[in-house]
């Protein structure tokens, strides 16, 4: 992979997803990467004591370390990677900050919001898919590929640093379209996981047909809003028996590493059932919002 030119990074969130994007393109990317944490919580300090990311190889990249985004500092990029329904108490900073480009890599159901916060000329979508867990000593473990999981992106030159950096990537050419029409299938493997854990064992049949059959009115709500379901994979999905999915959220629950993976979504669930259901109310097409709420697993 050709080495591409070293690059002042920012990385806005430290938890697994962060710690694993910081830690590659400091080590392998060799950019100048500052990572961003929480201001007085546990994971500053573990950064601030390591000067950087340690994974359980022993290996170990050296990081600048913050608490908060630096305002006037031309970044190349800043990468968030704090969830959704977190990113409302950063936006004020990214609007004001000098950042060529804010990256959000996370799943988001309304990305025109953040688009119209940062501007749409410096304004960047991704997913990422990796596997990965900090651990409380603050020891990173990452599975980069697993499967052949590549993260998506909107714009080549992020991919192409994402690939020189070890970080298997693919360009997306409507990411904004991926992202709101995986917003529902995001709902539904977090909700699986979650009930599978509580059950001790995997998701019940029952509880995976209700949350397919929510995943179904997700999709009639945003033909509703006037978008198609995207990719091909999505407008078969939408098109299939609830069943369909049902037998496949079933099965997965029952994998003890899917469902651990994902377990710990609760409060991404309830916040992207929120917001479509607030989305729903605003459409004049009939949608079944008892059927969208009753995929949140704490219902």
């Amino acid at each position: 992979m050709p080495k591409t030119a070293a690059l002042c990074i920012s990385v806005l969130g430290t938890g697994n997803i962060g710690s694993t994007f910081a830690f590659q393109l400091a080590r392998t990317g060799q950019h100048d990467v500052t990572v961003i944490a929480r201001p007085g919580s546990t994971r500053l300090q573990q950064l601030q004591r390591d000067n950087g990311i340690t994974n359980h190889r022993g290996e170990h990249a050296e990081l600048r370390v913050a608490a908060s985004l630096d305002e006037q500092q031309p970044y190349d990029v800043v990468i968030v990677t704090v969830l959704a329904h977190q990113v409302a108490a950063v936006l004020p900073a990214l609007q004001r900050s000098a950042a060529k480009c804010v990256l959000f890599m996370f799943n988001t159901f309304d990305p025109e919001q953040l688009q119209a916060a940062v501007g749409e000329e410096r304004c960047a979508f991704g997913m990422p898919f990796v596997q990965a867990h900090v651990n409380e000593a603050g020891t990173l473990k990452a599975t980069i590929g697993a499967g052949g999981q590549k993260s998506r992106l909107s714009q080549q030159r992020w991919v192409a640093m994402f690939k020189a950096a070890g970080l298997p990537a693919v360009f997306e050419p409507d990411m904004p379209l991926w992202l709101r029409c995986h917003s529902p299938l995001c709902v539904a493997f977090e909700s699986a996981s979650v009930l599978a854990v509580r059950r001790g064992g995997g998701a019940s049949w029952q509880q995976a047909m209700r949350i397919a059959r929510g995943v179904h009115e997700c999709f009639v709500l945003i033909q509703g809003l006037g978008y198609r379901p995207y990719p091909s994979s999505k407008k078969w999905l939408a098109a299939s028996p609830a069943w369909v999915l049902a037998f496949v959220l079933w099965l997965l629950s029952k994998n003890f590493t899917f469902r651990e993976l994902l377990a710990g979504g609760v409060a991404e669930c309830h916040a992207l059932i929120g917001v479509m259901i607030a989305a729903a109310l605003q459409t004049s097409v009939p949608v079944n919002v008892a059927a969208i709420q009753a995929m949140n697993p704490t219902a």
